[in-house]
């Protein structure tokens, strides 16, 4: 958990220039368009609303690491679109995006498609088993 920072640079891992979309080296970028189409079953789901941002932090990492634990290979985070956040700017948006490129049994994620939770949601791919990858990233 204390290795999964909030200040870590999103330009080192940026892989879409719009930032919607992220997998790790060694993937194709096909798995963002899969990601979004629904080629993989929402299989767990965690909604992050109403939490401040140590509470959410260890909830993500707790979830994915439950999820993957059960099974489950692709996930949904609701983290909100910052319609109830001071100047309607989503507070955790960022913030779970940083997390999830840190967690090295993330292999990809996309922003989900709007029936799923649109810009206030993030599909999540995970691995098949617990590993560090090669870029060093901590195994939940």
């Amino acid at each position: 958990h204390a290795s999964v920072s909030d200040e870590v640079d999103t330009l080192v891992f940026l892989q879409s220039e719009d930032g919607r979309c992220y997998w790790r080296e060694g993937l194709s970028p096909d798995i963002c368009r899969k990601l979004r189409r629904g080629d993989w079953t929402v299989q767990n789901h965690l909604d992050l609303h109403g939490l401040r941002t140590d509470a959410a932090r260890e909830a993500v990492l707790e979830f994915l690491r439950s999820s993957q634990k059960a099974g489950a290979r692709c996930v949904r985070i609701v983290h909100g679109k910052g319609n109830g956040s001071p100047g309607h700017q989503p507070v955790l948006k960022e913030k779970v995006r940083r997390w999830l490129k840190q967690c090295g049994t993330v292999m990809a994620f996309a922003e989900a498609p709007e029936i799923d939770g649109g810009a206030g949601a993030v599909l999540v791919l995970l691995s098949a088993s617990p590993r560090t990858l090669s870029t060093g990233a901590p195994h939940l």
